[in-house]
């Protein structure tokens, strides 16, 4: 056999390698690797600062949700973006932008206070980024939407109604309380108190108005800032107005616990509206006893669905959560994945265009609904609510509860209902 000479073996090497890369090349190009996509979801919440404890439930409850589709929707991967607004409107608008420009989120879901909310619109309409279900419910948003609905529209869908929808309950109970005779205050004086926020203002300028239509005299109104404990000189007002009803809503535990404590220290003789008490897990560890005999709206966890969702939480993160900043942010969070499997269906790709316009065509005009969840009965939107959601006993429906002892007990509507109003001690004497 004729001998090749080292010349000729390197240059079929030479021939060999370009070959084999010619062909690796051709079948990339014949069968070429797909870029896995991916879905970037920004979750805005208070991850730090004075409500921190409710960011940590916003964070169990999507990645709880999220677990159950295994983070993926269709051929998507969700990336999740934490946004934290730390409870603070100018600091959470700046992040938002953050998280629209640089990280590119093709969507955002969630946030809790009602400031935030109105001052993250803005950062959401201006990057066309929507952004579903905030629990902010001040009545400021329903008004920078309607002053451009257009532009405002990537707001889409407010978890929470505005107050003027939830208070009248409250009054009802105390009504049908004085009526039969379970209650016989010294005055129908009332004081009105909370946080100096969209949201406290916005639920004690509601309720005020609604005692005002049932005969109550309002005698007062405070309002504070978010997270102040030192409350002496409030309660000293409150103390001189002698209202045999206090009713507000403070939204930052520390505040709330602060507010009742230096309440029952100085001896007022009036039934507490505090709205907002139970939001948080671990209200009880908050308040303790000076939440005995307070009055509060909430969610229940009614469903063996909602019983198992609240036991698991608490076997994964160590403590339990609440119904609405634990429940709901589940709840929502399983809605937003249910619009973007439509979505998909329906426009082939997941992006803000497609994500909003879907939105728009089927959310807000009531096509689709949402029935799967643990904590109300039906999530729904339609032409006349938006950015609302529909309010009512088979929809958006909080209980009245009063607390004693670290328990909750229904006292209205009539078909959940646990028990009576009951007499606070203090006011037997």
């Amino acid at each position: 056999m004729k001998k090749i000479s080292k010349t000729t073996f390197m240059l079929l090497l030479v021939l060999i390698a370009c070959w084999t890369a010619i062909l690796a090349g051709c079948e990339n190009e014949e069968y070429p690797t797909e870029e896995p996509k991916t879905l970037k979801l920004g979750v805005l919440g208070p991850f730090t600062g004075d409500s921190a404890e409710v960011g940590m439930e916003f964070k169990g409850a999507v990645k709880m949700a999220f677990d159950r589709v295994d983070n993926e929707i269709g051929d998507y991967r969700v990336e999740f973006i934490w946004i934290d607004s730390q409870s603070d409107p100018k600091n959470a608008a700046i992040a938002y932008e953050e998280a629209a420009r640089e990280d590119e989120i093709d969507a955002g879901i969630l946030n809790w206070h009602s400031s935030v909310a109105v001052a993250v619109m803005d950062a959401a309409a201006r990057n066309q980024v929507p952004h579903f279900f905030g629990f902010g419910g001040t009545g400021v948003i329903n008004e920078k939407y309607e002053h451009d609905p257009e532009y405002y529209s990537y707001w889409m869908g407010k978890t929470w109604p505005t107050p003027e929808k939830l208070t009248g309950t409250y009054i009802e109970v105390l009504e049908e309380a004085i009526k039969t005779e379970l209650w016989t205050p010294q005055n129908k004086r009332a004081a009105v108190y909370g946080e100096d926020t969209d949201w406290g203002k916005s639920f004690g300028n509601a309720i005020a108005s609604e005692l005002e239509n049932a005969g109550w005299e309002v005698v007062e109104k405070v309002f504070f800032p978010t997270g102040a404990t030192k409350l002496a000189t409030i309660i000293n007002r409150l103390e001189e107005a002698d209202p045999a009803l206090l009713a507000g809503s403070i939204a930052t535990a520390s505040s709330l616990g602060a507010f009742l404590e230096d309440a029952r220290e100085a001896g007022l003789k009036s039934v507490i509206i505090a709205d907002g008490l139970g939001w948080i897990g671990e209200w009880h560890e908050t308040a303790g006893a000076t939440s005995d005999y307070v009055l509060d709206q909430r969610q229940v966890w009614t469903t063996d669905e909602a019983l198992d969702f609240k036991n698991e939480f608490k076997e994964i993160y160590g403590f339990p959560p609440s119904t609405a900043s634990g429940g709901m942010a589940y709840d929502m969070s399983l809605f937003f994945i249910e619009i973007a499997r439509g979505t998909l269906e329906k426009h082939g790709e997941l992006n803000r265009e497609t994500l909003y316009r879907y939105g728009q065509d089927k959310l807000w005009s009531g096509e689709i609904s949402f029935t799967d969840g643990i904590i109300m009965e039906e999530y729904k939107y339609n032409p006349e609510t938006v950015p609302d959601p529909l309010v009512g006993e088979d929809y958006f429906v909080f209980p009245v509860v009063q607390y004693h002892e670290g328990e909750k007990n229904i006292i209205w509507p009539e078909a959940l209902k646990e028990s009576d109003f009951m007499l606070p001690g203090y006011l037997k004497d």
